[in-house]
């Protein structure tokens, strides 16, 4: 971690002076925003991807450089394309329903509810559902499916629009979008206008612990503005009229917090589970500055590591193709300078991506099937949380050798 004078952001939470570096990832460009056959002959936009570590609240985090709409406006990622993610959801409105006592005289409002993968378990068993989703084309094909979709970001003016509409709620699920929010405030305070007295809110994003212990730079890019711990989010709702009763450890996203919220004056009593984790954290030292030394040069020996490894496949005349085009694996592949020279192709299985290419190193994107086509040597798995998922899918390579790779925590061929 070093100190930078050249200049001073504020803290999104606190207001505090930013004047420490968490890692500085360099000039990347917008994870998701896929260069399509139409603009493949155009310039693309590059922004700093530098993260700051508040030394007032601790809130790790970067500079809003895009405007939520023009990153969420128009979005790629469908959740229902990952078979292990609509088990996870699946799983989780099971729990919820029996936990709650949810039932058709309740209601579920999920904020950024994606394609409907998780409001559809909800509304099978009969349960009034509303998505909360910014992404017009994937508020339409969640719409398609049947679940009720409002196309909005959500806030407290959001949050009391949908309650004068009479969509009070007893559970509000949000997954994965607590970290993409530049106004926590705001955010949070919209959860308290739209909750009923007794409702619970939920919120599920990678936790920042692991994210430093696992070396997962690669989960930051620019839709991230925060990277969250216990500590931070408790803090966070603390401000805004809400606390946390409960939390959960869950292996999603290479190790994520489920975190349950109520509002502040709610009687759910707090679990011993909020006060061991905070301890934990405590221990692990996200509460000191000293305690975020040496991210930055874990990430550099996993850059070295990957480049040795692709130089000398390349050298051997070794094919490499790569798996899952996921932020993360933009990331990875834009600061560790990989191109088409190492990596051939990318496949995904979503159709909404495949014909397009990664933004920055500009590899093509294709469907599995035409990876397996091109026999690879090795394949790259870039969204490594999946990589048990995908390799059962890719079994196929293993019939003329071909292994798989993944670079984090460190760099693993099987």
């Amino acid at each position: 971690m070093k100190t930078h004078q050249l200049r001073q952001p504020h803290c999104r939470l606190c207001g505090a002076p930013l004047s420490h570096t968490f890692i500085d990832l360099g000039l990347s460009p917008l994870a998701n925003a896929l260069v399509s056959p139409d603009n493949i002959g155009r310039g693309e936009f590059f922004s700093p991807l530098h993260v700051w570590i508040c030394d007032r609240c601790f809130l790790v985090q970067i500079e809003e450089i895009e405007a939520p709409a023009e990153l969420f406006g128009e979005y790629r990622y469908f959740s229902s394309y990952s078979t292990s993610w609509l088990q996870h959801a699946e799983k989780f409105a099971g729990a919820m329903i029996a936990r709650f006592g949810l039932d058709e005289g309740k209601r579920v409002v999920e904020i950024a509810s994606n394609d409907g993968y998780l409001l559809q378990y909800f509304a099978s068993r009969g349960i009034p559902t509303l998505g909360i989703e910014p992404a017009r084309n994937i508020a339409e094909i969640a719409r398609e499916r049947g679940v009720p979709t409002r196309e909005m970001f959500f806030g407290a003016e959001a949050a009391a629009s949908q309650l004068r509409e009479g969509y009070a709620a007893d559970l509000m699920p949000a997954n994965n979008v607590l970290a993409h929010v530049p106004d926590l405030i705001d955010f949070l305070e919209g959860f308290r206008i739209l909750l009923k007295p007794e409702g619970v809110a939920t919120f599920e994003f990678p936790h920042l612990l692991r994210l430093i212990e696992e070396r997962q730079f690669d989960t930051i890019y620019h839709e991230h503005f925060s990277y969250l711990s216990l500590s931070v989010v408790c803090e966070a709702l603390r401000r805004c009229g809400l606390r946390a009763f409960d939390v959960e450890e869950l292996p999603t996203h290479g190790g994520s917090l489920r975190v349950f919220a109520c509002r502040a004056e709610a009687g759910y009593s707090e679990s011993g589970a909020v006060a061991d984790l905070l301890d934990k954290e405590r221990a692990f030292g996200l509460l000191k500055m000293n305690g975020y030394d040496g991210f930055s040069e874990s990430a550099a020996r996993i850059k070295y590591d990957s480049l040795e490894f692709l130089i000398r496949a390349r050298r051997d005349g070794k094919t490499v193709c790569g798996y899952a085009v996921a932020a993360k694996g933009a990331t990875f592949l834009n600061y560790c300078g990989i191109g088409p020279e190492f990596v051939q192709v990318v496949a995904d299985r979503s159709p909404y991506k495949q014909g397009c290419w990664l933004p920055g190193c500009r590899i093509p994107i294709v469907a599995p099937e035409a990876l397996i086509a091109l026999r690879p040597d090795y394949v790259l798995i870039l969204a490594w949380n999946l990589k048990r998922e995908i390799a059962s899918e890719l079994d196929a390579i293993r019939a003329w050798g071909g292994k798989f790779v993944t670079a984090i925590p460190q760099l693993e061929i099987f």
